[in-house]
This record gives structure tokens, C-alpha cells and sequence, in this order.
């Protein structure tokens, strides 16, 4: 609950898995060679990994799949946190457009 206000902030998708991979001690590298196994693409690499953490992108629903399986987190979690990443990149937008 953030604040006491009785809200609870929602994990945007890098924090998501961030927090989880972190809960398996898994490093990115093994994340991806994870995921790579689960699905049998070899296409994710760390540096994806990276870039999903860092909000640098959003991982799609094919990815989101692997993600739950391997990270053993419900598929609507991924859901609402790939929902709070791309809120969160709409806001510095919105706020320059209000502030020219």
C-alpha cells in the first residue's frame, strides 16, 4: 500500500521482473536461456531482458506467456503491469504537451 492510503501501487512490468527474477536468483543471462528453453525461441536475449526491465520495452503477449511460466506469476499480473508500463510512458508526453 502506497502512502496509507489504502492504494496499491501497481508494478510496472520491468519492476515486475525485476522483483521475480530477483525471488529465483536469477541473473538476465539466465532468465533468457529460461525462457529461450520454455519456448523453444532462442530470439530473447539478456540485453531483451534489459530492455524490458528498463521500460525500454514492453514485452509482448508471446513473451508475457514464457514470463508466467518460468517466473510462476498469473498471466493477469502481466497483464495490468504491461498496462502500468505503457500509462507510465504516456505521462512524460502528456506532461510536455500541457507544459508547451
Amino acid at each position: 500500500m502506497a502512502g496509507g492510503t489504502g492504494m496499491r501501487t501497481q508494478l510496472s512490468i520491468g519492476e515486475l521482473i525485476i522483483h521475480l527474477r530477483g525471488q529465483h536468483g536469477l541473473t538476465q543471462y539466465e532468465l533468457a536461456d529460461q525462457l529461450a528453453g520454455v519456448s523453444g525461441n532462442d530470439a530473447v536475449t539478456r540485453e531483451e531482458v534489459s530492455r524490458w526491465e528498463r521500460g525500454k520495452r514492453i514485452p509482448g503477449p508471446y513473451w508475457r506467456t514464457w514470463l508466467s511460466e518460468v517466473l510462476g506469476c498469473p498471466s493477469e499480473r502481466w497483464e495490468s503491469a504491461a498496462l502500468a508500463a505503457r500509462r507510465s510512458r504516456r505521462i512524460p508526453v502528456q506532461r510536455r504537451q500541457n507544459a508547451g
